[in-house]
């Protein structure tokens, strides 16, 4: 139940004429003590005005970048027009020592029409290939990243992956010396001769590293790509 302060002051009076004790009094009016101490104080601090009821103050959203944060955000990509959302938020961090994630500088410049939009080609996936592939070096899928690793810089990262990457669906006692044999090639020759592809480049620019990722199954169906 909300009092106005004309009640509250009243019943500040009572209290303070009152022949029975604070609690007492307050039980036969039935006013919580926390709430009449509350308006108590409020009352000797500021006297009747006090006991007004006062707008509460809209409250902070957790996640929201302050009017400064926001406007220095823009401000610096603005500068650095050719800066990604990413590289605008480790350079914010860096200049300002402000925390500002990769996620919240694109939506802030998407909201302020500052993202150029990309031309997509719409594509229906299938569920096999177009043309399967029936020996190594036939169909390759790659991506590149663009990512910082702190105390060295910005590097791309280039996946390369070779879509004929097979394990043999024999018992470990048939298999024949030519299967394994095209095992070899397939999982351990491949990789071989890709590196051996790019390593000078990498030897030239005096940078870069080669990481082979596979996934491991039972031995038996994983030993030629053990052996890289």
């Amino acid at each position: 139940m909300r009092y106005a302060a004309a009640e509250k002051l009243e019943i500040i009076r009572l209290v303070e004429q009152s022949s029975l004790s604070v609690r007492r009094t307050l039980a036969q009016l039935g006013i919580p003590r926390s709430t009449f101490y509350c308006w108590y104080d409020r009352y000797r601090s500021h006297d009747a005005e006090g006991l007004e009821d006062r707008t509460p103050a809209p409250r902070r959203v957790w996640n929201k970048l302050p009017t400064a944060v926001t406007q220095a955000v823009l401000d610096l990509a603005l500068r650095e027009s050719a800066l990604s959302p990413r590289e605008l938020a480790v350079s914010f961090v860096d200049q300002r020592r402000y925390f500002v994630s990769e996620a919240s500088v694109y939506r802030l410049l998407k909201a302020h029409d500052l993202i150029t939009s990309p031309a997509f080609i719409l594509m229906k996936a299938a569920d096999t290939f177009a043309h399967p592939t029936s020996a190594p070096n036939q169909l390759w899928q790659t991506d590149f990243t663009y990512l910082r690793v702190i105390g060295w810089g910005w590097f791309y990262l280039s996946t390369v992956l070779d879509d004929f990457s097979r394990y043999l669906r024999k018992p470990f006692l048939e298999i024949a010396e030519e299967d394994f044999d095209f095992q070899l090639k397939v999982n351990t020759y491949g990789p071989f001769f890709c590196t051996q592809a790019v390593v000078g480049g990498m030897a030239e620019r005096g940078a870069g590293t080669i990481i082979f990722i596979a996934r491991f199954g039972k031995p038996k169906r994983s030993r030629a790509v053990r052996g890289i």
